[in-house]
């Protein structure tokens, strides 16, 4: 038996325009779409709002969130999975790469705990039908950790990865190159002055013995396999290009836009975070995102630690940088799908799936109304 929704008298972006008109789900899929309003019984009418491709993100930590919502209060998993699934399917999120901490560098310990508990809940969960948000796995690989090689063993080839992202959080690197910034950011953590310099030195020593060597292995582990590959928070021109060289295509984050626009030259990738243009820049002090997509050096947005900044960043994006609505909602569904290989989403464009995102502006606000995944509502 056929499952069809009819929406109509939506405001429909595409790939390449913004129409007025119809979209038809099917079965799963995006069976039409067409201009005008339908009178077909049951149509739903979505009275002129906004018709989004479903939004696919591609690095959130939120879950981190919903684990700890306090500093010493953890949350039981699976309850904090659902939680987290829930407020994506709200965003108007309808595919998620959960990212997952893989190796210590001494100030969070919790994160390993998540990251098993986040792979065994996946697991139970992915094939329960309770998900709203359809879950796959972004693994961070943390390069100077002695234990990540080991970590990353058992789940290379799990089913869920859809990408590995080659980080560096030492102190004097990427993000924390500034050193008083990191001193100031570790002492409101809560600790002491001189466990933060003890740590300082281990870090640095533990760096120049393990980041290459491990970076050499990963690169060789996952050599073949359908993942993409990203590296996260470059600074450098040469940064770029040992990645380039290494077969990494996707550059996350770069905190320079020289980082960024020297990885646009050579091809690759740029994700940057929707929660930059949302607040008007970095809550590190890196470069705005705003600027760099006013450079055209910026593909795809991820919602990093606020799952409903994509749908905002999209519309502030075009209000503040010039790009039209289309180029704005395909760096939050087409181009982050692609990068994710994962083709059958991120358009609305019939044969794909029927993952859609109803969305009314209050104001200057955008507010999302209703959600569908897969032709069926969720959120």
């Amino acid at each position: 038996m056929n499952s069809e929704t009819i929406l109509t008298n939506a405001r429909l972006v595409l790939p390449d325009r913004v129409i007025d008109g119809t979209v038809v789900l099917r079965d799963g899929l995006i069976f039409d779409v067409s201009e005008g309003r339908s009178h077909a019984p049951g149509a739903i009418d979505l009275e002129g709002d906004f018709l989004l491709p479903g939004v696919v993100d591609v690095h959130t930590d939120n879950l981190e969130r919903q684990v700890q919502p306090r500093l010493n209060a953890r949350w039981p998993s699976r309850s904090a999975m659902l939680a987290h699934d829930a407020q994506c399917a709200a965003a108007g999120v309808t595919t998620v790469l959960d990212a997952l901490c893989l190796g210590d560098l001494g100030f969070d310990k919790d994160r390993l705990r998540t990251f098993q508990e986040g792979v065994a809940d996946l697991d139970a969960l992915s094939g329960s039908g309770l998900l709203k948000s359809e879950h796959f796995l972004h693994l961070r690989c943390e390069m100077p950790a002695i234990d990540v090689l080991e970590l990353v063993e058992p789940v290379a080839d799990h089913p869920l990865v859809r990408m590995i992202s080659l980080m560096d959080h030492s102190p004097g690197i990427g993000q924390y190159a500034d050193m008083s910034r990191y001193r100031k950011m570790r002492r409101d953590d809560g600790n002491s002055e001189e466990a933060i310099e003890a740590r300082i030195t281990e870090l640095t020593a533990q760096r120049a013995l393990m980041r290459d060597a491990n970076r050499r292995a990963l690169l060789a582990r996952v050599a073949g396999l359908n993942i993409a590959l990203a590296s996260h928070d470059d600074r450098t021109e040469a940064e770029i290009e040992e990645n380039h060289a290494d077969g990494i295509r996707i550059s996350e984050f770069p905190v320079t836009m020289a980082a960024a626009q020297a990885a646009r030259a050579l091809g690759m990738d740029v994700i940057m975070g929707a929660p930059n243009i949302v607040r008007g820049g970095s809550h590190s002090g890196n470069v705005s995102a705003a600027a760099m997509v006013r450079a055209g050096a910026v593909d795809a947005f991820a919602s990093d630690y606020v799952p409903a900044a994509l749908v905002e960043a999209v519309f502030q994006c075009v209000r503040d940088t010039g790009i039209t609505l289309p180029d704005a909602v395909a760096m939050v569904s087409e181009n982050p799908a692609r990068m994710a290989g994962l083709p059958d989403r991120g358009r609305i464009e019939p044969g794909l799936r029927g993952d859609v995102v109803r969305v009314r502006l209050w104001g200057d606000l955008p507010v999302v109304r209703q959600v569908f995944r897969a032709g069926e509502r969720v959120a």
